[in-house]
């Protein structure tokens, strides 16, 4: 399920995008412990093959939400692309699995760039390539952003209330993007699929493509993986706020690159793992 708040588009040229939309959820049957037959509701996985002008690039396993959102975030988060000028279209056919990208001028050095991989701790997609690891110090997070305790516990109780894919059926993840302009954090899209990195890569993808304004806060149901942390901040996001914990790598970078790292995150309680002077204890 995806929830989105419109948000003005930028001057630049934007990429043509296809709307491959398809449902997320089917139902099964399936036997309980009495013996009794019982329809159930469950996430459709789907496997999605990304072309680069004809050349395959990856296979991501999702829901299918947004697929277009998530190829550019993808190419974006994986440094393959510096902005969506590079890219003329991206048109997904669920008939072939297939989505095919356009750029405008070519990637330079594709298949050397895309070789040399880090497999990460993520689930459904979870490998960055490891030249991301190298450019952490170019990464600029806003230096004077700050978040409240009850800013916290309000991003936290708007997922709560949030009707989802997982509150019917179960085994997803969603991520989250919060404006924090003013007192009560604004949600501006909700995002799920099979992986937490597919759903930050589609918000990644979304983000590039309207204007949106920080300070920003992202939420997560996953851990707090240095991936998770790095694409973060390459959305220029200082604060990653997750029901779960954070790895040591997680931690290690996020000290590195200044991000405020929120885990164990309840109604009423949370964990501020780094960078505790950019919270507000109001």
């Amino acid at each position: 399920m995806m929830h989105e708040q419109a948000r003005p588009a930028p001057a630049a040229r934007l990429p043509r995008l296809s709307q491959a939309q398809l449902p997320l959820t089917c139902e099964i049957t399936a036997i309980d412990e009495q013996a009794n037959a019982r329809q159930l509701a469950i996430p459709v996985e789907r496997a999605l093959t990304v072309y680069v002008d004809k050349q395959e690039l990856v296979t991501l396993m999702t829901l299918g939400a947004r697929p277009e959102w998530l190829t550019l975030g993808y190419l974006l988060n994986q440094g393959l692309i510096a902005s969506l000028e590079e890219i003329e279209s991206v048109t997904v056919d669920w008939d072939v699995g297939a989505a095919a990208v356009k750029t405008v001028r070519g990637i330079a050095g594709l298949q050397e760039r895309s070789a040399r991989r880090v497999v990460t701790t993520g689930c459904g997609q979870g490998s960055v390539f490891a030249g991301l690891m190298d450019d952490l110090a170019a990464l600029q997070l806003p230096a004077q952003a700050r978040i409240g305790r009850q800013q916290i516990h309000s991003v936290v109780n708007t997922i709560r209330l949030t009707e989802s894919t997982y509150k019917s059926a179960g085994s997803v993840h969603a991520c989250a993007l919060f404006s924090l302009l003013h007192s009560e954090p604004q949600m501006l899209l909700f995002v799920e699929d099979v992986g937490r990195h597919n759903a930050l890569d589609t918000i990644a993808g979304w983000s590039a493509l309207h204007a949106i304004e920080a300070p920003l806060a992202l939420y997560t149901t996953g851990r707090l993986t240095s991936e998770m942390v790095i694409k973060s901040a390459q959305m220029g996001v200082p604060f990653a706020i997750s029901r779960s914990g954070i790895t040591q790598m997680g931690h290690q970078v996020a000290q590195q690159v200044g991000l405020c790292a929120i885990g164990r995150a309840t109604a009423q309680r949370f964990l501020c793992f780094s960078q505790p002077q950019r919270l507000r204890m109001d």
